[in-house]
């Protein structure tokens, strides 16, 4: 099995984060491109190769840029702008963080074009505050792109001109949802808004507004280089092109893994050397914590957006966070529903709520003095609240628990019969070496 990468192309190079390594492997070449042709035909491109959003949800990221009104200059019009949600906190994601680490020029000239594309004249990176390195190195990939003429007033002589900015997020979870994420860059205090209206025409200050993901936009400039029908090769049917798999947990071999859409998790374990000696795959989640679980009989599902949803989950971001036999499912369930807890915003009753509650009847079945009615009260308690929030954080927290139960209740079952839990803390682990 041979791929040939493209995000990830260089990143074994000593200087890919630098705009000579960058330039060195035809850097920029892709905004001289999109620079030469209309905004509405560089959305037509995006649109036609079948670019999807890699952030979670998989909307079609030229159908997002479309929704842009793109009426005259002028004459009160609203200005347009470009938002890269960079705040990558999921359990389990770690896709965004090493590449703009590796390579932030591909990001920056993504955001260049997608900007041109959609008519902002300002568009802001939205980095998570804790990761300073990474804002860092972003920041200096723009002053680098400032200082080549690639970003500031008439960019090439094109007559267009582009600012952007690095902010430092707030450092919250919640903030990795679109919404929360503008009200925290206006300054406010980063919860999810009611929607309509949406950020296309009501999103930054109240103006039209794109908000992408770091792989999304960074995957602009390849496929203006190679057009939107070698992308669309890539990939399945209505999933195309490439994308970065996190593979991490109980493998031999964790990381970020290139590859098209529709592999599955079997060829991926082949790849990187399996699970850790003597031991199998028990269960599995496709595109981090918050998505359903899956287990070792869904191994050939392709990992693709419509394969994992028709085998009851998510693609999510594509973290595929492994566990072997060794691993308490009703612990590891407890450690992301703390995680919810802790990091909801409180807006909303459902989530607010009941996640706390989610949290104390976790704990009792897993150290063994709960009973079989918790297990129902659980199941109830998740019912109420799944579709029932401002954003998707409560939905998130409820996955891998409806779904733990689906396929280990007998599990949860054994922790109330053994009155604790059955595995050894000290040969389970949860996450990557951590004691659970």
């Amino acid at each position: 099995m041979v791929f040939t990468p493209v995000l990830s192309a260089h990143w074994d190079e000593s200087d890919s984060f630098t705009i000579e390594g960058y330039t060195r492997n035809r850097g920029y070449e892709a905004l001289t491109k999109a620079l030469a042709m209309a905004p509405d035909d560089l959305i037509a491109m995006v649109k036609d190769s079948g670019l999807r959003g890699r952030g979670g949800a998989g909307f079609p990221t030229g159908m997002k840029w479309g929704f842009i009104p793109q009426g005259p200059e002028g004459q009160g019009a609203k200005p347009h702008y470009l938002v890269v949600n960079a705040d990558e906190s999921e359990p389990g994601t770690c896709k965004d963080t090493p590449f703009m680490m590796a390579n932030p020029h591909a990001l920056v000239e993504g955001v260049i074009i997608a900007s041109y594309a959609i008519r902002a004249s300002h568009a802001f990176i939205y980095v998570r505050g804790e990761i300073v390195h990474v804002i860092r190195r972003v920041q200096e990939a723009v002053a680098q792109a400032y200082a080549a003429g690639h970003l500031g007033t008439d960019i090439h002589g094109s007559g267009y001109s582009l600012d952007v900015v690095v902010h430092a997020g707030a450092g919250a979870y919640i903030c990795g949802e679109e919404t929360a994420l503008l009200d925290s860059l206006e300054g406010y205090r980063g919860q999810p808004r009611l929607r309509p209206p949406f950020p296309a025409t009501h999103g930054l200050y109240a103006c039209p507004t794109v908000v992408n993901n770091v792989e999304s936009i960074a995957s602009v400039p390849s496929i203006v280089l190679g057009g939107a029908q070698w992308f669309s090769s890539m990939g399945t049917e209505k999933s195309k092109g490439y994308t970065l798999y996190s593979l991490s947990g109980h493998v031999n071999k964790p990381g970020q893994y290139e590859a098209p859409l529709g592999i599955t998790l079997r060829q991926l374990l082949d790849l990187t050397g399996g699970m850790r000696a003597g031991r199998t795959l028990k269960f599995w989640t496709p595109g981090g914590s918050s998505t359903p679980l899956l287990t070792a009989d869904h191994l050939d599902v392709p990992l693709d957006y419509e394969g994992v949803m028709a085998a009851g989950s998510m693609l999510g971001t594509k973290a595929l966070q492994c566990f072997d036999d060794t691993t308490c499912v009703l612990r590891a369930i407890l450690r992301w529903t703390e995680f919810y807890a802790h990091e909801s915003c409180g807006k909303c009753t459902p989530c607010r709520e009941g996640t706390y509650w989610m949290v104390q009847i976790l704990e009792r079945l897993e150290n063994g003095t709960g009973t079989e009615a918790d297990i129902v009260t659980l199941l109830d308690t998740c019912d109420n609240i799944f579709g029932r929030a401002f954003c998707a954080l409560a939905d998130g927290a409820v996955s891998p628990i409806v779904s733990g139960v689906k396929y280990f209740r007998e599990e949860f079952t054994q922790h109330l019969t053994s009155g604790g839990c059955p595995f050894d803390p000290v040969a389970s682990t949860v996450f990557s070496g951590v004691p659970a």
